[in-house]
This record gives C-alpha cells, sequence and structure tokens, in this order.
C-alpha cells in the first residue's frame, strides 16, 4: 500500500473523529466571529446610552448582551477543546498504524532502498517525516473553520450594508488567493528544512557511533565541526523558513486590519454601534484563515515528508512475491549440491565471497544463471524465496537492544525454550547465557554489548540454527573465539548437521571449521572436492 492510499484509509478510519474535530472548529469559529462582533456592537451601545444621560444608561439593558457574552466565550473555550482533543485523537490513531506501516515498508525494501539507508536516515523517517504526516491530520479541521467563519461574518457584516459584506469576503479571498500562489512558490525552504533534519540526524547517527574511534585517533574536534556544519546547514534552511513564515503572518495581519477597516467604513452609514460590529465580525472573519495560512507556510515541508515517506512504501510496494521452489538442491556453476552438502566457499581476502554470501540473501543481485535453487535461477528468485532457503550467520554479528530471548525470537517468534537452549548449546553458548543473571531474560543492551566479541558471534550463530531453512549460511562463525572455543563450536555444527540434515554453506580461514566441509566453491567460479 502507498502513502496516499494509508493516508486515505486512515482518513476513513478515522472519520468520526475528523467530523467532530470539523464541527468543533466550525463551532469555535462562528462564537468567536459572534463573541467579538457582539462585544463591540455591546461596548459602543453601552457607552452611547451612558453619554446620552441617566435616563437613557438606565434603561439600556446591559444584563443580556453580557449574558451573551459569556456564553459565547464559554462556548468557544469548550469547542475549542473538543477540537484538540478530536484532530489529536485522530492524529495519533493514524500514527499508531502509520509508523508499524512504515518499519514495515523498511525491512522489506529492496537493498538499494533500505541499504542506503542510515541509522540517523531511518530515524529521521520515522519520527521526523511521520510527525510532519501528523500535522497534516491535525490541520484537517481547519476548513470547516474558515468555512463556518466565512457564513457568520459574511451574516453580521450584512447588517452594516451589502457593501461591507463584499468587502470582507474580497479580503479574506484575496488573502487566501495569494498565499496558494505563494505556497507553490515558496515550497523549496520548507523542503531544504526537512532534508536538513534528515542529514543532521543521520551526522549525529554516525559520529556518535564511531566516538571511541574518533577519541582515540584525537578526532573530536573534527567531529564536532562536521555536526555543526550540517547544525548550520539546518539553521539556515529553517531561518529561510521563517522568512516564508514571517510573509504569511504579514499576509494574514495585513488581511484583518484592511477587512475591519473597510467594514467600519462601508457601514458607519448604520450607526455606530452596527459599524463597530460589522468591523470586528470582518476582523474575526478575516482571521479565521490563520490556521489555513499556517498549513500553506508548512506546504514545501509536507511534500517533501511525504514524497520522502512514498519513496520507500513505493519501494516495498514493488517487493515480488515469493516462489514455488519445489526442493532445496543447489546447483552451482554447473555443478548440483544435494541437500545436506558441507560446502566451503573458498578464495583470497576480497575475492568476493561475502558479496555472493549477501547475494544469496537477496541483499544483492546474483549474476545470471550461475546458481540453481530446485532447478530455477537463483537470481530471478524473490528475496522471500532464496531467505527462506538459507539461515544466514553474517560476518559481522548484529543484535538488537533486548534480552537473550529477544535477539534468538527474531529467527523464529515461536520458538519454545528447550529449542531457544538448545540452539545455545549448538553455538557453544549455553553456558554462558546460563551464567547471566536473567538467563535467557538478561538485557544484552545496546548491540549486544553485555558481550563479548566471540559471544556476539556465537548468539548470531544460535539465531540461525533457529530458523528453519534447508541450507545454514556460515561467514566467518569463528572469528574472534580462540582455539579451544572453535573447536568446541566445530564439533556441536558437525553434531547438529548430523541430527537435522541440513547442508551447509561455510565462508571460514579457520581449518577446524572448514575440515567439516568435504566440497569446496571457489568464489571465483568452479567447485572441487575437498582434500579431506
Amino acid at each position: 500500500m502507498t502513502l496516499h492510499r494509508l493516508i486515505a484509509a486512515e482518513r476513513w478510519r478515522e472519520r468520526r473523529r475528523l467530523r467532530q474535530a470539523g464541527l468543533c472548529a466550525a463551532l469555535v469559529a462562528i462564537a468567536s466571529v459572534l463573541l467579538l462582533a457582539l462585544s463591540g456592537w455591546f461596548l459602543t451601545a453601552a457607552a452611547l446610552a451612558g453619554g446620552a444621560g441617566i435616563v437613557a444608561a438606565q434603561a439600556f439593558n446591559y444584563m443580556l448582551p453580557s449574558a451573551m457574552i459569556r456564553l459565547l466565550a464559554i462556548m468557544r473555550t469548550g469547542a475549542r477543546y473538543g477540537e484538540r482533543l478530536a484532530s489529536h485523537g485522530a492524529a495519533f490513531g493514524a500514527l499508531a498504524r502509520l509508523r508499524p506501516a512504515l518499519y514495515r515498508a523498511l525491512t522489506v525494501a529492496p537493498p538499494s532502498v533500505a541499504l542506503t539507508l542510515g541509522r540517523g536516515e531511518a530515524t529521521a523517517r520515522l519520527i521526523g517525516d511521520v510527525d510532519a504526516v501528523e500535522w497534516r491530520f491535525v490541520r484537517l479541521s481547519g476548513p470547516w473553520g474558515i468555512v463556518a467563519a466565512l457564513a457568520s461574518g459574511a451574516a453580521l457584516t450584512l447588517l452594516g450594508g451589502w457593501l461591507a459584506m463584499v468587502a470582507t469576503l474580497a479580503c479574506v479571498g484575496g488573502a487566501l488567493g495569494l498565499a496558494q500562489v505563494w505556497a507553490h512558490r515558496l515550497e523549496e525552504p520548507g523542503r531544504a528544512a526537512q532534508q536538513a533534519m534528515g542529514a543532521l540526524r543521520e551526522e549525529v547517527a554516525t559520529i556518535g557511533g564511531a566516538a571511541a574511534e574518533l577519541r582515540c585517533f584525537a578526532l573530536e574536534d573534527w567531529a564536532t565541526a562536521r555536526i555543526a556544519a550540517a547544525s548550520d546547514r539546518l539553521a539556515a534552511a529553517q531561518a529561510q523558513q521563517a522568512a516564508v513564515v514571517a510573509r504569511f503572518e504579514a499576509l494574514h495581519a495585513i488581511s484583518v486590519a484592511l477587512a475591519a477597516a473597510s467594514a467600519l467604513l462601508l457601514s458607519a452609514g448604520a450607526g455606530a454601534p452596527i459599524a463597530a460590529l460589522a468591523a470586528l465580525a470582518a476582523a474575526m472573519t478575516a482571521d479565521a484563515t490563520a490556521p489555513i495560512l499556517r498549513a500553506m507556510t508548512e506546504r514545501g515541508r509536507l511534500c517533501e515528508a511525504e514524497a520522502r515517506l512514498e519513496t520507500l512504501f513505493a519501494a516495498a510496494e514493488e517487493r515480488p512475491a515469493a516462489d514455488e521452489v519445489c526442493d532445496a538442491t543447489l546447483m552451482i556453476d554447473g555443478t548440483p549440491f544435494a541437500p545436506g552438502s558441507r560446502i566451503a566457499l573458498t578464495g583470497p581476502s576480497g575475492c568476493g565471497k561475502t558479496t555472493l554470501v549477501e547475494g544469496l540473501l537477496g541483499l544483492r543481485p546474483l549474476p545470471p544463471d550461475r546458481i540453481m535453487i530446485g532447478g530455477r535461477d537463483a537470481a530471478a528468485l524473490a528475496p522471500a524465496t532464496l531467505r527462506a532457503t538459507f539461515a544466514w550467520a553474517p560476518q559481522d554479528a548484529a543484535l538488537m537492544a533486548g534480552t537473550v530471548r529477544d535477539n534468538l525470537r527474531l529467527a523464529d517468534d515461536q520458538a519454545s525454550e528447550d529449542r531457544l537452549l538448545q540452539a545455545l548449546h549448538d553455538a557453544a553458548l549455553d553456558d554462558v547465557v546460563r551464567a547471566l543473571p536473567e538467563g535467557l531474560d538478561t538485557w544484552l543492551g545496546e548491540d549486544g554489548a553485555r558481550l563479548s566479541g566471540g559471544e556476539r558471534r556465537r548468539m548470531s550463530l544460535a539465531r540461525a540454527y533457529l530458523a528453519d531453512a534447508p541450507w545454514l549460511l556460515l561467514d566467518e562463525p569463528g572469528e574472534g573465539l580462540d582455539a579451544a572455543v572453535a573447536a568446541q563450536v566445530a564439533r556441536r555444527l558437525d553434531a547438529r548437521l548430523k541430527r537435522t540434515g541440513q547442508g551447509m554453506i561455510l565462508v571460514s580461514h579457520r581449518p577446524v571449521l572448514s575440515a567439516l566441509c568435504n566440497r569446496q566453491w571457489a568464489a571465483g567460479g568452479g567447485t572441487r572436492r575437498s582434500a579431506a
């Protein structure tokens, strides 16, 4: 589902609260126009009555107008509260579904899209860009308010004559028309500000992740300068956006002043109280355009946010469905490998072993007609099919901030405790986990900070063991392990393969692990039997 369809669906789902917000906004506008108009009439009429003498002052009925003014003030306050409650409720309800949808789009986007997003940029999409969409929902009640203000303002200014009414509507219409032209021409500062915010978050996340290395090489000043430069670009973009906002604010103030002055002058013949009523009604009618004008100043930022989000949703929309693969037989460079085979992927560093591994997972394109899975070209298979075929333990073992259980269940969210412990045993990590304060429920910290490098690698290996896949795809599982632990991992891996019947493609420079393989596949092309 694309972003625009998702937003349309959320608007339909939240239609009840959005209608409530619109009706409350209309009530706020009507009460505001009536309140100020009646106040102007009441103060002017009371002043004239007081100036006419004691008899006129005593005859003047001030109780009813003052009661109406108080009622309108209470009505406006209550309606404004109701409008805020309903509009923000609709926005938060939509966001509660929009953010998970965006996260799903990030996770299923093609590698050409997903891998280009750094941590900071992805955060900017999930927070900053989605917040801009929230702002759109909050402002959906604005048109209701301006329509209600125009209707009530036209009715009240008509008391001062049709010319006063026309002048008021002309001032409002002129302001909205000019604002619409400006909104199209002045989108760029808002877009630039949104882009600069994402760039700053990306810079902070990237440099923050390398804080230890930067300190080690005394590069703190360099890092500070980079962040300061990104911050300056954001500040410059925000200053340009503030200039746009100032232009719209000036337009709003001028339209209010012109509407009030023209209504006052054109209704002067109807008497001072009516002229005051018309002038203040016209002022409040023009003032009701403030939410619309404010929304127009944010058009560039909103358009940029939606365009950035739409890129992710559109990429996820193009994701191919999983293919039917009858069996897990591999054919590599014309050589068949039956399920259960053990293949060592060999070659010197830099020859492309990791690239091939990532290709088998759909993270990179594969050369056509080189690798067949179940008789089908792996280069043409959907990533979902490839990832159901191979359980991967990557060279760089990444763990999420969570418990041991959370990290293992990424491979199988329904795995029982016995399966989790068996996978840890097979990865030679069960004793380490049992020694942790809360066992499987021990919090590991950011990227598994409580574990050593070798323990993180074995945690990743245990996670691969939990995936229900016919082939294990292990990239340097013995890296960072001492000889005794590597030998233990190798023995338990051998036992596991015999028990499960899984096949294995292994990248390893550790002889104790590569000795488990009976076939070799050279990354540069060609397969052969191992000397073992």
